[in-house]
């Protein structure tokens, strides 16, 4: 198991391709809040924000495929996804852990409808500052803005 940070000129298609399957994997198992169809719409902007986003850290197994990732925008993290068969072994923790040291990250926005992901931030020392009722989009999905302590 290594965790990798993946260059904007290093972020090939298939890298893209296989990040979509682990987010997706990871959105079925832990935003039950989502339709099918929201899930699939959301889907189609997954790939340009990984190629967007200013650093990309990869957490790869044994075979060095991608189980998990995530994403940091000027000490924000903006995407944290784990496949759903490799939740519960500490990857998350310490991919969080790791973008904490490196990357400075002091705050994050997450859905209100995960509790389960408030929990995780709150166990890695994150508080909730701020509430809205709808996403970025507009939509009815609260969100939680939160920082580190």
């Amino acid at each position: 198991m290594n965790i990798v940070d993946i260059n904007k000129n290093k972020r090939t298609q298939k890298l893209i391709e296989q990040l979509l399957q682990v987010w997706e994997c990871s959105v079925k198992a832990t935003h039950l809040f989502l339709s099918e169809k929201e899930i699939e719409n959301i889907k189609q902007y997954v790939p340009q924000a990984l190629k967007e986003v200013g650093y990309l850290t990869v957490f790869e197994n044994e075979n060095k495929n991608p189980v998990a990732f995530m994403g940091i925008e000027n000490h924000k993290l903006e995407m944290l996804f784990v496949a759903a068969h490799e939740r519960g072994k500490g990857i998350g923790t310490k991919l969080i852990q790791y973008g904490i040291k490196k990357y400075s990250i002091n705050e994050l926005t997450v859905n209100e409808q995960n509790p389960n992901a408030k929990k995780f931030y709150e166990k890695n020392g994150f508080f909730v500052y701020k509430r809205t009722d709808n996403d970025e989009q507009g939509k009815p999905y609260p969100l939680l803005y939160m920082k580190n302590k």
